[in-house]
C-alpha cells in the first residue's frame, strides 16, 4: 500500500524545467549566472594565455630562422650584395621588442588568471 506522499510526483517533476527555473529563488539564479560568467571568462583567459605562449614561439622560430640565409636549398647561399643589413636588424630589432612585449602581456595574464581563478594552468 503507498501514501500520497509517496505516489505524488515531486514538485519539479511536476511542473518540468521551465516552470522549476522560473520559481527558482533569487541565489540560486545569482548562483548559476556566476557561475555561467565564470566559466567562460576562465575559458576565455586560458585560451588567450595559449595563444600568447604560441605567438611567442612563432616569433622565436621566426627571429631564429632569419639566421638561414641560404634562400633555395642548403647548399645556396645569398650573395653578400643581395643581403640588405639595416633591413635585417630592423626586422631582427622589432621581433625582439615584439617578442619581449608578448611575455610582458603572457606574465601579466598569468598572474590575473591565477589572481582571478585561483589555479594553475
Amino acid at each position: 500500500m503507498s501514501t500520497e506522499v509517496e505516489d505524488a510526483p515531486k514538485a519539479e517533476e511536476a511542473n518540468g524545467a521551465f516552470i522549476s527555473s522560473l520559481k527558482r529563488n533569487n541565489t540560486k539564479i545569482r548562483q548559476d549566472r556566476a557561475e555561467a560568467i565564470g566559466e567562460d571568462a576562465e575559458v576565455i583567459y586560458k585560451r588567450s594565455i595559449e595563444d600568447l605562449a604560441l605567438r611567442i614561439k612563432k616569433m622565436k622560430r621566426e627571429q631564429e630562422n632569419m639566421l638561414d640565409l641560404s634562400p633555395h636549398h642548403a647548399d645556396s647561399l645569398m650573395v653578400a650584395t643581395d643581403f640588405d643589413a639595416v633591413a635585417y636588424t630592423e626586422k631582427d630589432i622589432q621581433l625582439g621588442v615584439d617578442i619581449r612585449n608578448t611575455e610582458i602581456k603572457l606574465e601579466i595574464a598569468k598572474a590575473r588568471y591565477k589572481h582571478l581563478f585561483g589555479g594553475q594552468l
